[in-house]
């Protein structure tokens, strides 16, 4: 088939890879988001999959907005069979998911209908999910809703952050996604509709989602940090300042703190929740790079009684 990819972050230049590698279909265009600033010039950056599209020598469509004529005009031009999306950032009118025979075709990083939404990784960590996984699915007008054509499964580890797992569901997804161009060319593959039990949503996670509250139990406090690491960070305050919290442990025999209650050794650093207290590996105190709990602990001299949190 003759494909037009649409994708913007890292995560989407794996199935873009697969894509490329398959040998059996064309790649004819990609469609992503615009340049954006970034770093501390704030110099406009092309995305990822612009980088790698650009690489490969194929045409890279930046439309503002995806109604916007010039694009629509431009997509029927190369009159793509199918369009395969993932994390692509923006929403589709109904005009461009019309132009393809094939429709718009999404990779997903959950087992739909759990987790429709932005940010489905973040939230399946954060629910204390143990399995999840990728879907492919063709696009509609509703939220994730449409029906899908197959899925992967992929294990929630007990120390994984949203980077994490979603490096693992990016490759996995590549070829899934591959195989899906595959099956809808030869008319092997139908998509299902989705069962309209077990639905649940995954808006983005905000800052004020990833502050952490030391009130709830240290597992909770646990998949809070895994949950927003890299993005968009779990965090808290100490002495006015906020100091984020890049990696935690749970520590089941330490039952001996308040909620936020520090206790420094010589080469540890906990902090009470409210069951058992976790130890804080990493942290990242304002203005500073992240740096070992213990290292920390010595710099700011904690002293007897001090906590996390207001």
């Amino acid at each position: 088939m003759k494909l037009v990819f649409a994708g913007t972050p890292e995560v989407a230049v794996p199935a873009l890879d697969a894509l490329l590698a398959s040998g059996r279909h064309e790649v004819a265009a990609v469609v992503t988001r615009p340049d954006a600033p970034a770093g501390r010039g704030r110099r406009l950056v092309a995305s990822p999959v612009a980088e790698r599209a650009e690489e490969a020598g194929i045409e890279v469509l930046k439309p503002v907005r995806p109604k916007d004529p010039d694009f629509l005009e431009r997509l029927r031009e190369i009159a793509p069979d199918c369009c395969p999306v993932v994390a692509y950032g923006a929403l589709l009118p109904r005009v461009a998911l019309d132009i393809p025979a094939h429709g718009w075709v999404n990779l997903h990083f959950s087992l739909l209908p759990a987790w429709r939404g932005a940010a489905p990784v973040q939230h399946a960590i954060m629910a204390g999910d143990e399995i999840t996984g990728a879907s492919t699915f063709l696009i509609e007008e509703g939220l994730d809703s449409g029906p899908v054509y197959g899925t992967v499964t992929e294990e929630i580890r007990p120390t994984d952050t949203s980077g994490d797992l979603l490096t693992r569901l990016a490759f996995a997804g590549a070829g899934l996604l591959a195989a899906t161009m595959d099956g809808i060319e030869d008319g092997t593959l139908k998509a299902v509709p989705q069962p309209a039990e077990g639905v649940s949503l995954a808006p983005k996670v905000n800052v004020e989602d990833a502050r952490v509250d030391w009130g709830t139990p240290a597992l909770r406090v646990d998949r809070v940090v895994r949950g927003c690491t890299p993005a968009p960070g779990a965090w808290t305050t100490f002495r006015g300042e906020r100091l984020k919290i890049v990696q935690a442990r749970p520590v089941p025999e330490r039952t001996d703190l308040t909620p936020g209650q520090l206790s420094a050794g010589k080469n540890n650093v906990y902090a009470g929740t409210g069951s058992y207290a976790v130890e804080l590996l990493w942290v990242q105190p304002q203005g500073k790079k992240p740096m070992s709990g213990a290292a920390w602990a010595r710099g700011v001299r904690i002293t007897a009684g001090e906590t996390l949190g207001d």
